[in-house]
């Protein structure tokens, strides 16, 4: 196996902009086209396939692909076994299990001989084998959740984000089936014979994806404060001290949570720092 590394993404869809980004955050140069199948990334050996969310899986389970994006959901509805390299943190979703208003049903065991209608089938069935309960698994395609309005089903099946779909169709959700996000997956060839030119790959995207939940925090303070902040700042391993040119006074670098910022800040100035600096951080290599 040699040349260059091939990418297969999904060319329309919810994980299609947040892809993207991802390889144009991580550094990759490439023109994107509407009606392009391939793009060629201009400063790495790798060409990236955009094509149907639904033959990810196969493209790169065939070989066709070295490596692909794809959701959790998708992998466990094909029951592909595809090494998982990185899980991506977007395209977060869930299978969930929903049951009309207005309906006796309340909780997963009160599905128990009923029917469930999902585009999901073979999740579904694993899941409801697993809880040792006996449904009728409907599989359809698109508008699952009219199904229980149609009278195909009592209840359904169906993948979540913001759970308004739901709502406007008079469903509650009444448990969950299966988390979903985005993931990088490999060919099983690929990743033995060329485990060192994916691994650069991951690394790249891993950068990106590390630096994303992390703020770069720069402050002073007096050098007598040292040991109240350092407990209150987490960093990678330890923040880094500067001394500063009026005596006693140091400069305390440090990499925090970026959920943290806010609630932070105020009791770093309450110990004495000052001159705060929150920055973004483009990549984390550990």
């Amino acid at each position: 196996m040699t040349g260059r590394l091939r990418l297969a993404v999904p060319n329309k869809g919810r994980l299609v902009e947040p892809t993207v980004k991802l390889l144009r955050d991580a550094g990759l140069v490439f023109e994107e086209h509407d009606r392009a199948l391939v793009a060629r990334v201009q400063n790495l050996d790798l060409d990236i396939l955009f094509i149907r969310t639904n033959d990810v899986i196969e493209f790169v389970g065939d070989g066709v692909a070295d490596l692909g994006v794809t959701g959790v959901d998708l992998l466990a509805e094909t029951g592909a076994e595809l090494p998982r390299i990185r899980e991506l943190g977007y395209g977060r979703c869930r299978l969930a299990a929903a049951a009309p208003n207005d309906s006796p049903i309340r909780v997963i065991a009160d599905l128990a001989g009923l029917r469930v209608a999902t585009a999901h089938p073979n999740t579904t069935r694993r899941f409801f084998a697993e809880q040792r309960l006996e449904v009728d698994v409907i599989p359809i395609s698109g508008a699952v959740e009219v199904a229980p309005r149609l009278g195909l089903a009592e209840a359904v099946v169906d993948l979540v984000s913001t759970g308004s779909t739901l709502v406007m169709n008079g469903l509650r959700p009444i448990g969950d089936v299966l988390a979903s996000e985005a993931v990088l997956v490999a060919n099983p060839t690929a990743h033995r014979q060329r485990a060192d030119e994916l691994d650069a790959i991951d690394t790249m995207l891993s950068s990106v994806i590390a630096a994303r939940d992390r703020k770069y925090l720069m402050l002073n303070a007096p050098a007598t404060t040292l040991p109240e902040l350092e407990r209150l700042l987490p960093a990678l391993e330890s923040p880094t001290v500067i001394p500063l040119a009026h005596a006693g006074m140091i400069a305390i670098h440090s990499v925090v949570g970026a959920d943290e910022v806010w609630s932070l800040l105020p009791r770093l100035k309450a110990a004495g720092a000052s001159g705060i600096l929150v920055l973004p951080i483009e990549k984390i290599v550990p």
